[in-house]
């Protein structure tokens, strides 16, 4: 969930974006910190030094996630993919089969060993349920409110449903950025809004390709040989089980810090394999290779993993 930022410090070199992880301020040992849905937490007190902030990001590695009481989306989730922007199919191609796909997997069912205060475990289900285009109704350089606006007028206008159980992902051309801070704040981000009386969660998912290869983008070569839209495949996965397991910046994270459970493995890929063009891959989906980052798992103990069990 993204707050009102007061005092965030960036830890920009370690550019993750959904990945870089950010954010160490300094509090005292009982500090609360909220998630951001930016990949870091949130807190109104002094910064650190930049020593501080490193020591700081290391122990958060370390810190066990837990259930805030918040809403959790147990149920078979829906994804919705907004292209937005100028697309050619093989990227598209890429970022479908992972949709398609992605649900019912041993990658996916990590997310299982989460659930709702009641007690109720998170489904391994998936639905790709709908796409639809913007050809860049808002221009190039789009606000976090823009993108807000793109996912309801898609709603509004028909060409998605209003479904409080769907996860919409707005994915963007390599040619537009994010204005609050794509490729050197984040690489993605989820958050969620009231859209016609429903609590409705959507991503931001940049095209790192031309923009920043070289801190949201995949291994050269990339698995399916689209690197921008290889590079998005693991960060929709860490946006999707984030929105799943944290949705409106309530349920699981770590009150240490802010991290959901995607940002506890962040450019986390575990053991890999050798694709047949030299690219390195952690798991395949339908007929296709990615490399994925791997996601927390609280089960038989807290830690990243590609799979459960």
């Amino acid at each position: 969930m993204k707050l009102n930022r007061k005092l965030v410090v960036l830890a920009l070199s370690c550019a993750y974006a959904s990945v870089a992880l950010a954010g160490a301020v300094k509090g005292s040992g009982d500090s609360v910190y909220k998630p951001t849905g930016k990949g870091w937490g949130e807190l109104d007190l002094d910064v650190q030094t930049h020593a501080q902030k490193m020591a700081t990001l290391r122990a958060q590695r370390t810190a066990n996630l837990t259930n805030q009481g918040g809403p959790v989306m147990t149920a078979p989730k829906n994804v919705y993919y907004i292209w937005y922007g100028t697309w050619d199919s093989a990227s598209q191609n890429v970022l479908t089969n992972l949709g398609n796909h992605i649900g019912g997997s041993p990658y996916f069912n990590i997310n299982t060993t989460y659930t709702d205060k009641a007690g109720t475990h998170v489904q391994n289900v998936v639905n790709y349920a709908g796409t639809t285009t913007d050809s860049g109704s808002l221009g190039t350089k789009l606000s976090d409110a823009n993108i807000e606006t793109i996912v309801a007028n898609k709603i509004n206008s028909g060409a998605l449903p209003l479904d409080a159980n769907g996860v919409y992902f707005v994915l963007t051309d390599k040619n537009t950025t994010a204005t609050s801070g794509f490729c050197t704040q984040y690489c993605g981000w989820h958050t969620n809004a009231t859209i016609n009386g429903q609590d409705i969660k959507y991503a931001f998912i940049g095209n790192p390709e031309t923009q920043c290869a070289s801190s949201c983008g995949a291994n050269t070569p990339s698995p399916n040989n689209t690197p921008g839209a290889d590079a998005m495949a693991s960060i929709i996965s860490h946006e999707l089980e984030e929105a799943t397991t944290d949705p409106d910046g309530n349920a699981w994270y770590a009150l240490s810090n802010g991290m959901e459970n995607g940002d506890k493995c962040a450019w986390n890929f575990g053991a890999t394999s050798t694709a047949a063009n030299g690219a390195a891959y952690n798991q395949t989906f339908g007929t296709m290779k990615y490399l994925i980052q791997q996601n927390w798992t609280l089960l038989p103990s807290q830690a990243c993993a590609q799979h459960y069990p």
